[in-house]
């Protein structure tokens, strides 16, 4: 879950009714990957039923959090930058209270608290039940804090307020936490340790999701190869199974999900993909680095040999699904040898699309304290332009190798560039654009693919 971005909030006509007679006003934006989306929906129905309302306007806001994301330098610096837009409403505003929310609380409190006195509030991942407290305490005069993190809590009783949702697919978070301690990475840090979320759970709020018309499904973990949960009559049920039974309960929903670890993806969720078509054909599987020796001081836990193993189980037994990936290039010790072992595990799996990343070093981490971040700035970028390079060439490649085809496409809007088109996404997570005829937002169609752009491809409903 790799995807840097901003979601603003957007008013849910539900949470305002809910929220008909609220005093107070809610202004979110969601740094980060899927899960903070996620929580962010926690968050609006928590606060939900505690008179806030929600708003698309920062001057109307009485209560204005960020949810963050500590995973890059560069996401911290854009908060910052934020951060500092909005102490200068307050100067307008007085009592308007400031909060930072998610994986950054933790890690920065103390300065952005006290030092730097830019929030009111710090709230952790696993603290957002006490956010009505902690909002007294601010009301009262206090600075409040609450960033423990927590073995038990998987919000599983709290319906999330879809507010970032397009109306036709949502998030459902099926387990926090993650136990890998990749070296680079912060997240056992402000996420805390893995736990799974009872499966009942899980499958009351699909239900209420179709209930409310969507068509589809994101299961969401860390790691979600991991899920494990043992059920009342002992029995214990892992992420295949979950997949099996989420799917078959609910046969005209589509089911994805997100994130897949190469070292724990074994072939049973891959043959449960298979003998079920509501569950998508598209699996995120990051290498990071196309070096042993690399992903052995990133302690990914597998070697170049175990992820291409996995890769050819994919292709096995699911021929048609694609397959994207996180790349990370220049961590430590990087040699020219490494980066082409990198580049040549990218020609072997053809992936259809990757999130690239120059290394980042983070505070605290295994490899901030035992490593050197030592390869140059200039050749991490350079290497980096290379990776780029070379995914725009195989993404081509796997955009021409659809044309022709015929696919299901999930209609989820109106084209931005022409109101006559609509645009959806395939089973295998490809963006389609196509002529709108007589279809609306959340219609499954069959698409044929006429031709294509390095990013987008461009077709006709056919019968």
């Amino acid at each position: 879950m790799s995807d840097i971005n901003i979601k603003k909030i957007k008013t849910d006509s539900d949470l305002e009714i809910k929220n008909s007679n609220a005093t107070q006003k809610l202004y979110i934006e969601t740094y980060g990957c899927q899960m903070n989306v996620n929580d962010s929906e926690i968050v609006v129905s928590i606060l939900a039923e505690n008179n806030y309302a929600t708003t698309d306007d920062i001057k109307e806001a009485d209560l204005i959090l960020i949810n963050t994301c500590s995973i890059r330098d560069n996401a911290e610096q854009r908060i910052r930058g934020r951060l500092t837009l909005f102490r200068q409403e307050k100067k307008r505003k007085p009592d308007l209270i400031i909060g930072i929310i998610g994986c950054m609380a933790e890690r920065i409190k103390e300065k952005l608290l006290e030092q730097e006195k830019l929030v009111d509030i710090i709230v952790g991942p696993d603290a957002y039940r006490d956010l009505p407290n902690l909002l007294q305490q601010v009301e009262d005069g206090q600075k409040a804090v609450n960033v423990l993190l927590s073995r038990e809590e998987t919000y599983a009783d709290i319906s999330p307020v879809r507010y970032a949702a397009n109306g036709v697919s949502a998030f459902v978070s099926i387990m926090r936490g993650c136990d890998n301690m990749c070296s680079y990475c912060v997240v056992p840090f402000t996420r805390g340790r893995e736990r799974s979320r009872d499966v009942k759970s899980i499958l009351r709020e699909v239900g209420e999701l179709v209930d409310n018309n969507f068509k589809e499904v994101t299961l969401l973990g860390q790691n979600v190869d991991k899920y494990k949960f043992e059920q009342e009559n002992g029995a214990v049920l892992n992420f295949a199974s979950l997949l099996k039974v989420v799917a078959e309960t609910y046969p005209n929903i589509r089911v994805r999900f997100s994130t897949s670890y190469p070292q724990d993806m074994n072939d049973e969720v891959l043959e449960t993909m298979a003998s079920h078509k509501n569950i998508c054909k598209h699996i995120h599987l990051p290498v990071q680095s196309g070096s042993t020796r690399i992903l052995d001081l990133m302690k990914r836990g597998y070697s170049q040999e175990w992820y291409l193993n996995r890769i050819d189980a994919i292709k096995r037994i699911i021929p048609d699904c694609d397959i994207s990936t996180d790349i990370i290039s220049g961590f430590c010790t990087e040699t020219e040898d490494d980066h082409k072992e990198t580049l040549k595990v990218m020609e072997t799996v053809g992936y259809d699309f990757a999130f690239m990343f120059k290394y980042s070093e983070r505070p605290n981490t295994f490899a901030a304290r035992k490593f050197e971040d030592d390869v140059p700035e200039d050749i991490k970028t350079r290497r980096l332009n290379e990776i780029i390079a070379l995914q725009q060439v195989l993404s081509e490649k796997a955009n021409a190798s659809k044309v022709g085809k015929v696919f299901e496409v999930l209609i989820e809007g109106t084209s931005k560039k022409s109101p006559n088109d609509l645009f959806g996404r395939s089973s295998q997570n490809n963006t389609i654009v196509f002529p709108k005829k007589t279809y609306k937002k959340g219609d499954l169609v069959n698409v044929k693919v006429l031709k294509h752009t390095s990013a987008t491809l461009i077709g006709e409903i056919v019968d």
